[in-house]
């Protein structure tokens, strides 16, 4: 019996995702060029660099980029410590009020960033605790946490049993079963995890605005203020500089996420 053939698609329906893909990523185009372009006098533009050699010779972007990488780097080991506890006592273990723990964990996800951003300045005003990097790199942990517990929680539902059951067959303890063969097949999750709240907290910009301190911008509330005083060509090279980041990090969590699959 031969085997049906699937109808292909209407025309219509094919253009969508090329439509789409131009819709998402043509605005981001135009600013990676408009970064190259400078215009003279007569309103004719030329290829340069002048814009880039700014941003690499203005200490404080770069000190912004610094308290980025800084707090990023913090929150994200934080989140994903967490996150991997968190992850291990909701899919191993059997206790009362498991659900309701399980869906607590991920609620947030469902919150507006604004919401969350309120409340967690709420939160440090009724402590009376004074704004600065600390209380950023705490509001990035609440808001990645989430995300890494997710993460690391659907490679954990991906392992096999069996391969725990057999260590403990050949008379490992539960010890041994944790730290010989649960963590490392779950280390691909751990990985896609820190660089996913990694990549999250270093382009955040609304709970970094409203928990931030004075004299401690990173680099989204650095360009948030530059914005302010007009879209003009530095602007442009340093969003440019953040997308060409954002985008390495994306492929490095896609690498990694094609790594768990091969492990699978």
């Amino acid at each position: 019996m031969s085997e049906r053939v699937r109808p292909q698609a209407p025309a219509a329906i094919r253009a969508v995702l090329p439509m789409t893909l131009v819709f998402l990523y043509l605005p981001l185009v135009v600013m990676v060029f408009a970064s190259f372009v400078v215009k003279s006098t007569d309103g004719i533009g030329s290829f340069t660099l002048d814009w880039y050699r700014e941003l690499l010779h203005d200490p404080v972007l770069w000190a912004a980029l610094a308290r980025s990488f800084e707090v990023a780097g913090v929150s994200a080991l934080v989140s994903t410590m967490l996150a991997l506890v968190s992850a291990l006592v909701l899919e191993r273990w059997v206790f009362v009020g498991k659900w309701p723990l399980r869906l607590l964990s991920t609620a947030s996800l469902m919150l507006p960033e604004l919401v969350l951003a309120l409340s967690l300045l709420s939160w440090f005003s009724l402590f009376k605790m004074e704004l600065n990097l600390f209380t950023v790199i705490i509001a990035h942990v609440t808001l990645t946490l989430p995300f890494a517990i997710l993460v690391i929680a659907a490679r954990l539902q991906t392992l096999e049993p069996s391969l725990e059951e057999a260590a403990r067959d050949l008379g490992a303890s539960e010890t041994q079963v944790l730290t010989r063969v649960t963590l490392p097949l779950m280390l691909p999750g751990v990985g896609a995890a820190f660089v996913l709240a990694f990549l999250l907290s270093f382009d955040d910009f609304l709970v970094t605005f409203y928990t931030n301190g004075a004299g401690g911008d990173t680099l989204p509330v650095k360009l948030y203020s530059m914005m302010r005083m007009g879209l003009t060509p530095k602007v442009q090279a340093l969003s440019s500089i953040m997308l060409l980041m954002s985008v390495a990090l994306v492929a490095v969590l896609v690498r990694l996420s094609g790594r768990r699959d091969r492990l699978n």
